[in-house]
Formats: C-alpha cells, structure tokens, sequence
C-alpha cells in the first residue's frame, strides 16, 4: 500500500463513508473511490463491503487497521517533533518539565535563582509523569527536565543532581513516643501502621517494593497513589503513613505530621534529562544549576 493509499483507507474507516472520507482528507468522492479500488487491487482483496449506504470493513480490512493506526501515531509524532524543532528557534524561551514531587519546594527555590541571573528568560513549566516527561523530551517538546531516578534512554542525556533520603510521614500522635525519641522509622514499625503506597510503575515505589522483598517484610497498604504529595496530604489528614522522597517531606505540616528518616537510609536521587539531539544550551545548563544549588538548599 502506497501512503495515499493509506490516507484514504485511514478516513475510510473513521467516517465509514466515501461522501465524509473526501471531506475530512479535503480530495473530491471520486478520487477516494479511485484510490480505493486501485488499493484493493494493488492488495488483491476488498477492504470494504457496502451496506445499508455505508462501507462495512471486511476481516482483512479489520486486520490491516491497528497497523495503519500505529503508523498514523508515529506520522502524528514526527509532525509534533516538527513543530517543537520550529519552536526551538525561540529565543529567550526555556521548556523546563518536573514531576511533581520536585515542582512545590525545589522548582520555585530554583526559578527565584535563575529569575536573578536570567530576568528576561521566558520559563514555560509543566509537572508531568516521568514517563511522559521522557516522552516528551524524546520528542524535543521540552528543552530539559527532572525526576527522580530515571531508567536509560537513547535519546536523552542525563546527569545526577543530588540524593534525598526516604522519609516517614505519619499523623501526629500515630507513631508511640519511643519511636519519636529514636528519631527514625524502620520495616519492624511500618509493618504493624496503616501505609499509604505508592503505586508499583512509580520509581520510588519500585524501589519500596524490592526492598521490602530484599527484606523479608511484608506490609499491607490500606490504599496506593500516583503522586507523592498526594501521599502527603492523606497523611497529613489522618489517613494513613505516607513514604515519601525527602523533597516532598519539606512540604510537611509539622504541626499535622510527625516526620522521620527511613531506617536503613534509602536514597533516591534527582537527574536532569535533556535530548541528545540538541545542543545544551547557556540558558538550560543555568536552571540546571539553580535547579542543584535549590536542592542543596532543602537539605
């Protein structure tokens, strides 16, 4: 099958007419008619049925489909790299993208760093999923971004900005007074306390559940989540013991939650990710910086 050929039997199947494929890919009825039968003949079999004034799909055209749908999603993806590489020429612009754990303390420390050294720099931001902001920096929408622990990926670089320790957030008067003077959590309290998990694709939570099992522990979540400030803010109503990376914990109501080191210290660390692709630019590697010097401040 040609590309055109592909296009028309694309519209063919969203609208199930010849009349609404040729307006919505703007050609005339008759060449979609005409394409289609030389499709059909090129491929030696029907791909439609008419029925009842519409084109019914055949099995071969039904099993043709979620390959021409695939396609139409990558053709959709270089269309959106296009735009972004159009955009890229902007100057002045900086595309930053963080999860949402590093966008309530550390994003806003370190754009009140970069806003002294760079005022006249535009900052479009967006909190997104770490899968979605390495597809998005895959695809060159973005100029940089930051997670925690990231897996590798060939489009993208990546360098390691900093550790933050695990930390427990449990509601006040929760956890007995020897724990508190202890001044640290560990799998023996945890396993008798009603836990708020994260949920298994999250890296963090990933990296929970292998150590639970390294451990031998075997805890009983009344609930999961996606986001560590929604961990957060269940605990600090009462719900439940949120773990938590130590940038999230900086948000804690003190006066809601009691807030302790995870015992042994697990760390999770904080990378900058950026296409391979592009060049590193000044202004880039300079939010990079006060993105660092924001962690070093929350300790």
């Amino acid at each position: 099958m040609r590309l055109r050929h592909i296009e028309v039997f694309n519209a063919v199947m969203l609208t199930g007419s010849v009349s609404a494929a040729a307006r919505m890919i703007n050609v005339t009825q008759p060449a979609v008619s005409r394409t289609l039968q030389h499709a059909e003949l090129q491929l030696g079999f029907p791909l439609f049925q008419r029925a009842g004034g519409r084109l019914v799909p055949t099995t071969e055209a039904q099993t043709l489909y979620p390959h021409i749908e695939r396609l139409f999603a990558q053709l959709d993806e270089v269309q959106r790299l296009a735009t972004s590489l159009k955009a890229g020429r902007t100057h002045g612009e900086l595309r930053v993208l963080t999860v949402l754990g590093l966008s309530y303390e550390v994003l806003p420390r370190a754009m009140r760093l970069f806003r002294e050294r760079h005022p006249d720099v535009l900052v479009h931001h967006q909190a997104l999923h770490s899968v979605q902001i390495v597809s998005a920096l895959a695809l060159q929408e973005a100029d940089v971004g930051y997670v925690f622990n990231p897996g590798s990926h060939p489009a993208l670089v990546q360098e390691r900005l900093g550790e933050r320790r695990v930390m427990v957030v449990a509601p006040k008067g929760l956890l007995p007074p020897r724990v508190l003077k202890a001044g640290g959590i560990g799998w023996s309290q945890l396993a008798r306390l009603p836990v708020i998990a994260l949920d298994g694709q999250d890296p963090l939570g990933v990296q929970l559940s292998h150590a639970m099992r390294d451990h031998g522990v075997d805890l009983r979540p009344i609930m999961t989540v996606q986001t560590y400030h929604v961990a957060l803010a269940l605990a600090q109503h009462g719900v439940g013991v949120a773990l938590v990376e130590g940038c999230t914990a900086t948000s804690a109501d003190r006066t809601r939650v009691d807030v302790l080191p995870f015992e042994p210290a697990m760390l999770t660390a904080v990378h900058m990710l950026r296409p391979t692709a592009r060049p590193h630019s000044v202004v880039a590697r300079a939010f990079t910086r006060c993105f660092q010097q924001a962690l070093q401040q929350i300790g």
